[in-house]
């Protein structure tokens, strides 16, 4: 069992407030992403989790036992940081095996963890050659397998992906999925990048302002987000947010107003709204369909073609909206297009930024990277 608790953690740097009473729990096995802007507090708690941070308050539990006062070295965790931090002096080998030979581990015993951790990520013909003669990728595996060999309760991540470019960045996600995979590990990953997040994680932690806006599986994030920011920051490109009215609550969902004077009810709940509550419509690119019919209409003031899509921006009025559409899709810039969405693509946010609750659980929502390998193995047998 490798398993974590964190019991109303903070930390304060002076007067300044950096982790506001984090409630979190990481089941044994799970792959767990801390995603949100810079900022947020993301690598400050992973600092306190690893011990090299101390919480001004609250419980870190991993296993059963608080583990507050009991130093890094002890924990059980190994932690891959944003640079690889490498002995340029000594070979892959050596590398991996150093915090082994510091513990006086025997060498023939040294040896065949580095080979195993070596077998796992594909280092076997690089074991001879120092960090200089290595790519940033191979650099990054190495420093995952001087991880590895210490055989950790929960790996820890910071950014590991932050320094490789964007082909890299691709490529190592696709490694550390199946590293996880391999290992059946605990691991906890550290990142701004919600693309890393939504296709890594079995759980996602949304930090913002050192504040839990919301803990769920990719795609329940995506598809029924808590809050206004949440479902900004979850998606790519980021979801679309305009003003509506509000005409009527009914038992189906709420009516709505929109720009332009057209009207439409989404399949939320309204019970807890005034007749005069202020609401914003929220839709993603993906979900707003070119139609000569559609409710609303903009002037593209951008295009960018990127070969199988295209995406649109849109001016409406004050707001920009962002259509992404198909790659062959004729239209030019300054060109007037109409468009609208499937009303049960929308979300609706109230006053406060809170989402109105969803009438239509949608399938996936709940769906992780474990269940999609769970359902995989089950057609093919």
């Amino acid at each position: 069992m490798s398993t974590l608790q964190l019991k109303q953690i903070t930390k304060s740097f002076g007067e300044t407030d950096v982790i506001r009473g984090v409630d979190l729990e990481v089941n044994d096995r799970e792959f767990v992403v801390f995603v949100g802007p810079s900022g947020c507090g993301k690598s400050t708690l992973m600092r306190m989790i690893a011990g090299l941070e101390s919480a001004t308050s609250g419980d870190i539990v991993i296993d059963g036992q608080r583990m507050n006062d009991v130093g890094p070295a002890d924990r059980g965790l190994a932690m891959v940081f944003q640079s690889y931090a490498l002995y340029p002096h000594m070979t892959v080998e050596d590398n991996m095996g150093f915090s082994m030979r510091l513990a006086r581990v025997p060498k023939a015993q040294r040896r065949q963890k580095v080979l195993e951790a070596a077998r796992i990520l594909q280092l076997e013909p690089l074991l001879d050659r120092k960090p200089k003669a290595l790519s940033g990728g191979q650099r990054q595996r190495v420093a995952i397998g001087r991880a590895i060999v210490r055989n950790p309760s929960i790996f820890l991540f910071d950014e590991p992906l932050s320094n490789l470019d964007a082909a890299l960045r691709v490529q190592m996600r696709i490694e550390l999925a199946r590293l996880h995979e391999a290992l059946d590990a605990t691991m906890i990953y550290v990142t701004h990048d919600q693309i890393e997040a939504m296709t890594m994680a079995d759980k996602i932690v949304v930090l913002h302002d050192g504040e839990v806006e919301q803990v769920g599986s990719p795609m329940e994030l995506y598809h029924h987000p808590r809050n206004r920011f949440v479902a900004g920051f979850i998606g790519s490109p980021k979801m679309n947010f305009l003003e509506v009215g509000l005409e009527r609550m009914h038992a189906e969902g709420v009516g709505i107003r929109l720009p332009g004077g057209g009207t439409c009810s989404v399949p939320a709940d309204g019970s807890e709204l005034a007749a005069d509550s202020a609401l914003e419509l929220g839709i993603r690119p993906e979900h707003l369909l070119l139609d000569d019919q559609g409710p609303l209409e903009g002037e593209i003031q951008v295009l960018e073609r990127l070969g199988g899509q295209t995406s649109l921006y849109v001016q409406m009025g004050e707001s920009m909206v962002t259509i992404m559409a198909d790659g062959d899709v004729a239209h030019r810039v300054h060109e007037t297009v109409r468009f609208g969405f499937e009303p049960g693509r929308a979300h609706l946010f109230d006053a406060r930024g809170l989402a109105l609750p969803s009438l239509q659980q949608h399938p996936l929502a709940g769906l992780t990277r474990r269940d999609n390998r769970v359902a995989s193995d089950a057609d093919s047998q």
